[in-house]
């Protein structure tokens, strides 16, 4: 799908393709490709790239443009059970046009950055600082999950808030190596502005920018080192409580095996003590009751 754009009064707004000056292509088809391959001279393994989640970010000088690989978090559903991942974007920067390339429907224009826009190198440094923004926002939601699954497994002693919790460290070390190779390009196009055209306010958010990633990676490694941190300490607590389900168990069979001790003796076929008492029965109960409130007046002292 082809969505196309162009700056007017410094704000982007939807376009026709005679005066487009973005164009997004959003999973594009293998006839899109051919005609940004063959028709715009995109190359190839480049294109693939940008669809490809696996591939690291990257900056090429191209004759004709600038080919930008950016990594961004992949749109979460509920089917991944809390695993977070990061997808790959292209951003190819000509003098008259920027073609995004995306594999999914993603938000690449909201947000206040958009609110003055003024060429196409600012339009691509806000695409970048959005996706920064993004993995913020994600890592906000992992967090709080985060806190959510701790309160459970307070509790809880089974094995799903766990996996859970393992879950979202994966998806934190996908972040922090996504996060780090867009800090790397970030870098890298700050030590070429010249060649990439930057005008000086360009340069001056590009910095900003480079900031904000460097805030975002150090957040993304606290939580992180935090979650791994506190994995061992997780599964200690459920140990616990495993442990003191078992001894409140023996407790109670414990208090059952005595009175059935005290029944079974004076069950047996032989000549026994109180037979011929016309309380017998009551005595043999008593004693049995005696034993449980011995038991359970020991737990109580001992606070077993």
């Amino acid at each position: 799908m082809l969505r196309q754009l162009r700056i007017q009064d410094e704000r982007l707004v939807e376009s026709d393709a005679a005066n487009g000056q973005g164009h997004v292509y959003i999973a594009p088809e293998e006839s899109e490709k051919r005609y940004l391959i063959d028709e715009v001279k995109l190359d190839e393994h480049t294109l693939n790239s940008a669809l490809d989640p696996d591939e690291p970010s990257r900056l090429e000088f191209e004759p004709e443009h600038i080919a930008l690989i950016f990594k961004r978090p992949r749109n979460y559903c509920s089917e991944t059970e809390f695993l977070f991942k990061a997808d790959s974007m292209g951003l190819f920067l000509f003098p008259q046009r920027l073609i995004i390339v995306v594999s999914e429907e993603t938000p690449l224009f909201e947000g206040r950055q958009f609110a003055k826009v003024r060429d196409l190198h600012g339009v691509l440094l806000k695409v970048i600082y959005r996706r920064i923004f993004h993995f913020e926002e994600h890592l906000k939601v992992i967090n709080k999950i985060t806190e959510e699954l701790e309160g459970e497994i307070s509790t809880a002693m089974t094995n799903k808030n766990l996996l859970n919790l393992f879950t979202l460290e994966k998806s934190l070390v996908y972040y922090l190596n996504a996060i780090s190779t867009n800090g790397k390009v970030v870098e890298k196009m700050r030590a070429n502005a010249q060649r990439v055209g930057l005008s000086p306010e360009n340069l001056e958010f590009l910095d900003d920018v480079l900031i904000e990633n460097g805030q975002c990676y150090e957040q993304a490694a606290i939580y992180s080192q935090v979650l791994a941190g506190m994995m061992d300490a997780r599964g200690t607590i459920v140990s616990n409580n495993l442990n003191v389900l078992m001894k409140a168990l023996n407790l109670v069979m414990l208090m059952l095996m005595l009175p059935m001790l005290v029944v079974s003796i004076f069950s047996m076929n032989v000549a026994l003590p109180l037979q011929q008492h016309p309380w017998a029965f009551s005595i043999i109960l008593g004693i049995g009751l005696v034993t449980v409130a011995i038991v359970g007046f020991i737990w109580w002292y001992k606070r077993l």
